[in-house]
């Protein structure tokens, strides 16, 4: 770290890597490394912020995603990705539950890394944390986890679908399925292209929904039936765009615009999760939950890739 060094431009620096992540050259993994680096050489100078910004944006940019949607499309992907979705949520709940009590890992623990697997990464760690009665350190634990593996899907995704030869829709239903976070699967569906792109928020936005019955099971597995259960905002301003864009045509000719603003949103906010990451993060994570997420992460990921390339 020597970012003592370039205390006066470190501000300038941060927003002039933030600006060139708006440009359409820069793709998501760039943004995301560029931000990690930035953090690793030179330090965040707005580390108090970069997590709410990052969250926030992320957030506007999908619901503007949604004009590029239309509900036929997504009634389509929904049902077909419906019951590879039930299935990797199911079966990654269990083999956590049972990964983590060989691990040695507290309940807790292996039951937020593996919700965060099966539904929406750390939207979903977020909202089943205080329905568990999660500590502190258990919830940062999680996260870190997820958000490590997610640097890492983000850049490798795309290369396996180009190796695979994967089709656009292909591709988008595996990355919505095998990928935690909503970023992550965006950053990489959108870096492949337009119709995965498509696909993949659409399909796991569907995904992201099962935080209400998990959060519901968890809430009587761990006898606390007191915690209201929240639904990510997004989802419902998401859905609102898209059937702005399905029923009312007069707004067709701002929807390129908007989705275009979206997409270049969604890689700015990778950036400043990348600037979020820091080595020293990823050290206290611990190896058992990071070997728990490596293992969910690699069974879901490989079953829905055969599944998937398979025609199942």
């Amino acid at each position: 770290m020597i970012s003592h060094l370039f205390d006066p431009y470190r501000k300038f620096l941060f927003f002039v890597l933030f600006g060139c992540c708006l440009l359409p050259v820069v793709t998501p993994p760039v943004a995301l490394c560029t931000g990690f680096l930035l953090t690793h050489f030179f330090g965040n100078p707005f580390a108090r912020y970069t997590h709410s910004w990052s969250q926030s944006l992320l957030k506007l940019s999908v619901v503007g995603l949604g004009l590029g949607v239309n509900v036929s499309s997504v009634i389509e992907n929904t049902h077909e990705g419906l019951g590879l979705t039930l299935f990797s949520i199911i079966l990654t709940l269990v083999l956590g539950l049972v990964l983590g009590t060989a691990l040695h890992l507290t309940r807790k623990t292996s039951h937020l890394v593996a919700s965060g697997t099966a539904i929406c990464g750390g939207s979903a760690i977020a909202a089943i944390a205080p329905v568990v009665n999660a500590s502190e350190r258990e919830v940062s634990v999680a996260l870190g986890t997820v958000f490590l593996l997610n640097a890492v899907a983000l850049v490798l995704f795309p290369i396996v679908g180009h190796t695979l030869h994967m089709s656009q829709h292909q591709f988008g239903l595996w990355a919505a399925i095998a990928i935690h976070d909503t970023s992550s699967v965006v950053g990489a569906a959108s870096n492949f292209g337009t119709e995965a792109l498509q696909v993949a928020t659409t399909v796991k936005l569907a995904r992201a929904l099962w935080i209400v019955p998990v959060a519901l099971i968890s809430s009587l597995v761990f006898h606390n039936k007191e915690k209201k259960i929240t639904i990510p905002w997004f989802i419902g301003g998401f859905i609102g765009m898209m059937l702005l864009n399905s029923y009312l045509p007069q707004i067709h000719s701002y929807s390129h615009t908007i989705t275009s603003t979206a997409k270049a949103g969604l890689t700015a906010a990778l950036f400043l999760i990348g600037a979020g990451i820091s080595l020293q993060d990823m050290k206290q994570i611990g190896w058992k939950p990071l070997t728990l997420g490596i293992i969910l992460w690699l069974v879901i990921s490989v079953i829905s890739l055969w599944v998937i390339l398979s025609g199942g």
